[in-house]
C-alpha cells in the first residue's frame, strides 16, 4: 500500500488529515452513507408494494413477477435480470454497513459514553439511533440471505412458489423479522437523513421535527401492516397449495386457452 492511500486511510478514521488539519474525507464517507441508504430505503418501499400484488390476485402478482424478471425486454422474462438486481443491491448493502460501522461503538468505552449520553439527554432522536444499531445488525445477516436465495434460485418466485417458501418451507418466521427489522430501519433512516439534512424545514425547526415524527410513524405502520397482511395471503395460498409443492403457478388467461 502506498503512502497516499496509507494517509487517506487515516484521515477517514481520526477525521483529520496526517498534517493536523481538518480532513474532508469523513464527510465524503457521511455523503456516500446518506446516498446509499436512501436508495436501499427507496428500494425497500417499492420492493413492498411489489410483494403486496399478491393482495389484489395472483395474476396481478404473476404479472409484476415477469415484469420485474425482464418480460418488457425479453419475451416470457430471464432470471438473469433477478440475479443482476439482487447483486447490485446485496453490493450496496455491503457498502453501506461499512460506512455505517465506522459510527457504531467499537470498544466498552464507547458503549459506556454512548449508554450515558443517552440516559443524560433521554431525546427520541438518541434512541433511535440505538434502533438503527441494532436493525442494521439484523439485516446484514437475514437480508443477505434472503438476497442469496433470490440470487440462487431467481425462477422459485411467484404467486405458488413464493407461497411454498414461506409456508411449506417455513419461512414465515425470517419474513416477519425481516419486515419488521428493515421498514424500522428505512423509515428511521429517511426521517433521519430528512432531519439531518433540512429536506423539509419549515421556519420553526421544532414543528418541522414534529410533523417529520408523525409522517415516519404512520409510514412504519402503513408498511408493516401492509407486509403483514401480504405474508398472511402468502400463508394462506401456501398452506391450500402444500400437497402440490412445486408446481408453478399458471395465469388465468393462459388456463383458459
Amino acid at each position: 500500500m502506498n503512502h497516499n492511500k496509507t494517509n487517506h486511510i487515516l484521515e477517514g478514521l481520526i477525521d483529520r488529515k496526517v498534517d493536523g488539519t481538518k480532513s474532508r474525507i469523513p464527510a465524503r464517507l457521511d455523503f456516500y452513507q446518506s446516498l446509499t441508504g436512501l436508495i436501499l430505503a427507496v428500494f425497500i418501499k417499492f420492493h413492498l408494494l411489489f410483494v403486496s400484488s399478491i393482495l389484489i390476485s395472483k395474476d396481478f402478482m404473476h404479472t409484476v413477477d415477469k415484469i420485474l424478471s425482464g418480460s418488457l425486454f425479453v419475451e416470457g422474462g430471464d432470471p438473469a435480470f433477478i440475479v443482476g438486481f439482487a447483486l447490485f443491491i446485496f453490493i450496496i448493502i455491503v457498502f453501506h454497513s461499512i460506512l455505517a460501522i465506522r459510527k457504531f461503538p467499537n470498544s466498552y468505552r464507547q458503549f459506556r459514553n454512548f449508554n450515558s449520553h443517552t440516559h443524560m439527554y433521554p431525546h427520541s432522536d438518541t434512541k433511535l439511533w440505538a434502533v438503527q444499531i441494532i436493525t442494521g445488525f439484523i439485516l446484514f445477516f437475514i437480508a443477505s440471505m434472503h438476497l442469496y436465495q433470490m440470487m440462487s434460485e431467481p425462477a422459485n418466485i411467484g404467486p405458488f412458489l413464493s407461497s411454498d417458501r414461506i409456508w411449506t418451507d417455513n419461512a414465515w418466521l425470517m419474513y416477519i423479522i425481516l419486515l419488521i427489522a428493515v421498514e424500522l430501519h428505512a423509515t428511521i433512516g429517511l426521517y433521519r437523513l430528512a432531519v439531518k439534512w433540512g429536506w423539509f424545514n419549515d421556519k420553526i425547526y421544532k414543528v418541522t421535527r414534529e410533523k417529520l415524527k408523525k409522517v415516519r410513524n404512520f409510514i412504519i405502520g402503513f408498511y408493516i401492516v401492509l407486509g403483514i397482511l401480504s405474508l398472511s395471503a402468502y400463508m394462506k395460498i401456501g398452506f391450500e397449495h402444500q400437497d402440490n409443492y412445486g408446481q408453478k403457478y399458471i395465469p388465468t388467461h393462459v388456463q383458459g386457452s
